[in-house]
C-alpha cells in the first residue's frame, strides 16, 4: 500500500491503470478484515468517484464484522483519477459517468452559471465542465470496468467468479442505472444513489422504454434525499422528481428493485446511500 494511505485506509492498495480507450485511472482496492482469498474468495463491489468516495465508503468494509447486522464479504474497488487529472475529477466524471447522448438539461447549465456568479468556478472551468458533458462516454467507462479492470482484480486478488456489485452516486448513480439497463448480467446488485437524472428526456428513460416488460434480474437499489425534494435548487428538485418517475415506471414490471429515502442533502447523502445499498443488497 502507498505510504500516503498507510494508517488512513487499512487494507487498501493503490495502483494506476490505463484503459483500452487510452484514459488513465487511479484504483483503490480495499480487502475485508482478515481476508484470505485462498480460504474464501469474495466478490467485488465497484465504487465510482473514488477521489471523493473512497474515504467515506472504504472504512465501511468493517460492517462485515458487525454482530448486529453483518454484511456479506466483498472486496471494494474504488475507481477515480490519477496524477494531475485527480485535480479535475469533477469535470472528468462527466465524460465517464454520463451515458452517451445524454441531453444537457437547462437546469444543469443554470446551476453551472450560478457557480460562476458565486465564484466557485471560473468561466474557463465552467466551459471545460460542460464540454465533457457534450461528449459523454459512459459506454467506454463501463467496458473499462468489466473488460479491462475486472480481469486484473480477479487475477491479483483472487476474487469470486460471481456476485459482484456496483455503486454510484449522483452522476455515478445515473451511470449505475445505465449499467443496470445495459450490462446488468455482469453484476448481481447495483446501487444508484441520487442518480443524476436531471432531464425528463434522459437516456435511462429511453432505454427503459425500449426494454421488454421483464426487468434485469440484477438487484437494483435506488436512494434519493428529502432535502433535494424540499430544497429550492431546481437542479436537485428535478433530479429527485425524475428519480421518482423512473421508479414509478418500474412498478408495473417484474424485477428486483428497492428504494429508500435518505434524510440528507445531495452533498451529504453519499455515505448514507452506500450504507443503505449494503444493508439492502449485501446483508447476510
Amino acid at each position: 500500500m502507498s505510504a500516503m494511505w498507510q494508517g488512513c485506509l487499512p487494507g487498501t492498495d493503490y495502483f494506476e491503470m490505463r484503459s483500452s480507450g487510452g484514459h488513465d485511472y487511479g484504483v483503490w482496492v480495499t480487502t475485508p478484515p482478515r481476508y484470505d482469498p485462498a480460504a474464501a474468495q469474495a466478490p467485488v463491489v465497484y465504487v465510482l468517484d473514488g477521489n471523493w468516495a473512497v474515504g467515506m465508503t472504504a472504512p465501511l468494509i468493517v460492517t462485515q464484522l458487525d454482530p448486529m447486522q453483518s454484511i456479506q464479504p466483498y472486496v471494494q474497488v474504488s475507481v477515480g483519477y490519477a496524477g494531475e487529472e485527480a485535480e479535475h475529477w469533477e469535470r472528468l466524471r462527466n465524460r465517464d459517468l454520463v451515458p452517451p447522448g445524454e441531453p444537457i438539461a437547462k437546469e444543469y447549465i443554470d446551476a453551472v452559471e450560478m457557480g460562476i456568479e458565486a465564484g466557485t468556478m471560473t468561466r474557463e472551468q465552467a466551459d471545460a465542465y460542460l464540454a465533457e458533458l457534450s461528449d459523454s462516454r459512459g459506454d467506454m467507462f463501463l467496458n473499462f470496468l468489466t473488460d479491462d479492470l475486472h480481469p486484473r482484480i480477479e487475477r491479483d486478488y483472487g476474487t469470486a467468479p460471481s456476485g459482484h456489485g456496483l455503486f454510484g452516486y449522483s452522476y455515478g448513480g445515473l451511470f449505475s442505472l445505465y449499467a443496470w439497463l445495459t450490462k446488468g448480467t455482469f453484476f448481481e446488485s447495483i446501487g444508484a444513489g441520487s442518480p443524476g437524472i436531471v432531464g425528463a428526456d434522459s437516456q435511462v428513460f429511453a432505454r427503459l422504454q425500449a426494454m421488454s416488460d421483464t426487468l434485469p434480474a440484477t438487484k437494483l437499489h435506488v436512494t434519493f434525499n428529502d432535502r433535494e425534494i424540499l430544497g429550492d435548487m431546481a437542479v436537485y428538485q428535478n433530479l429527485a422528481k425524475n428519480t421518482a418517475m423512473f421508479l414509478h415506471r418500474l412498478t408495473s414490471r417484474s424485477g428486483s428493485v428497492t428504494s429508500a429515502l435518505m434524510h440528507e442533502t445531495h452533498v451529504t447523502g453519499l455515505q448514507a446511500s452506500f450504507l443503505s445499498y449494503l444493508r439492502t443488497c449485501r446483508a447476510r
